[in-house]
C-alpha cells in the first residue's frame, strides 16, 4: 500500500476499483482501513473506486503526538484527495470517522458528491462523555488492547454473541493483539470526546444519509436519529446490528449504502 506525507503526516491509503465515481471511506477510532473489507467488495460490485486509509494514530499512517481533532483528521483527508486528484467523490463515515466525515463537509463541501454517516453523532452527551472518560483512564491503566476488548462488548448483539462463537473469537483475537500505542489511542479519542457540530449542520446541503444499526447501544440509535434532524433534507435508515452493524450484518448496511449512492450518481447525467 501507497504511503504519502500529507498535512504534516504520513497517510497510508488503498485504491481499489476503475469506476468513475469514487468512495471515500473514514474508520472510526482505533481501527485501519481494514474496517471495510465487508464494504469494499460490495462497493466495487456496484461499479464504485474505492479509496480507503488509515487516519493518523492508527495503521501504517505516522502517530504524531495528539490531541487530535476532527477538523485535523479531515485536512489530512482533503490533503489525501487533492494529492491523488478525487474530487466530486461520495464521503462515508463510521462512527468516528462520521465525525470526521462531517468536519469535512462543513469545511470542504464543494469537493462531495455525496455524504453518508454510519453510527454516529452531533454532540456525545451526557452517556457517550462518560463512557469515553472510563475508556481514556483504562487505556492508560490497562492497555489500549483491553479497552477494546471491552468495547466488542459494546458493538455487537446479544445474538452475535449466542450464535456465532467463532466470529466472535477473531473479533476478540484481532483486538488482543491491536497495535496501537496509548498516546495515539488517547489522541484519537478527543477526537470523539471534543466533538460538537450541532449548531453548525444547517450549513450541509449535500445529500446526505445518517445510517445507524437498530440495536447500537455505544452511540445510541437515538443520538444518529437527533443528527439527522439537524441536517436539512437528510435521509434516515436503520439496519440490523448494533455498532458494529458493518461486520455483523455487512448485506442489508452495504444494499442500504449503494442504494444511496446509486440515487445521487453522475452516471445518467
Amino acid at each position: 500500500m501507497p504511503t504519502e506525507r500529507l498535512n504534516g503526516s504520513a497517510i497510508n491509503y488503498r485504491i481499489e476499483g476503475e469506476g468513475p465515481e469514487t468512495v471515500v471511506l473514514v474508520n472510526g477510532l482505533a481501527d485501519d482501513l481494514e474496517t471495510w473489507a465487508f464494504q469494499v467488495p460490495a462497493l466495487l460490485a456496484a461499479g464504485f473506486r474505492v479509496l480507503r486509509f488509515d487516519n493518523r494514530g492508527i495503521g501504517a499512517s505516522d502517530r504524531p503526538t495528539g490531541p487530535y481533532s476532527a477538523q485535523l483528521l479531515a485536512d489530512d483527508a482533503k490533503a489525501l484527495v487533492d494529492h491523488l486528484g478525487v474530487a466530486d467523490f461520495h464521503l462515508m463515515g463510521v462512527s468516528m470517522g462520521g465525525m470526521v466525515a462531517q468536519q469535512y463537509a462543513l469545511s470542504y463541501q464543494e469537493d462531495l458528491r455525496s455524504l453518508t454517516l454510519a453510527c454516529t453523532y452531533a454532540a456525545p452527551g451526557p452517556f457517550c462523555s462518560r463512557m469515553f472518560a472510563m475508556w481514556a483512564d483504562a487505556a492508560q491503566v490497562l492497555g489500549v488492547p483491553f479497552v477494546m476488548r471491552d468495547v466488542t462488548l459494546w458493538a455487537f448483539t446479544l445474538d452475535f454473541f449466542r450464535t456465532r462463537t467463532d466470529e466472535l473469537a477473531e473479533f476478540e483475537t484481532a483486538m488482543r493483539y491491536m497495535d496501537q500505542s496509548v498516546p495515539a489511542y488517547l489522541a484519537q479519542l478527543a477526537v470523539i470526546q471534543n466533538f460538537d457540530t450541532t449548531g453548525l449542520l444547517g450549513g450541509i446541503s449535500v445529500p446526505t444519509l445518517v445510517l445507524a444499526g437498530e440495536q447500537d447501544i455505544l452511540i445510541p440509535t437515538a443520538l444518529s436519529k437527533e443528527l439527522h434532524e439537524l441536517i436539512p433534507g437528510s435521509s434516515w435508515a436503520t439496519t440490523p446490528g448494533g455498532h458494529g452493524c458493518i461486520w455483523e450484518h455487512p448485506d442489508p448496511f452495504n444494499a442500504s449504502f449503494v442504494d444511496f449512492l446509486l440515487q445521487h450518481n453522475g452516471r445518467s447525467s
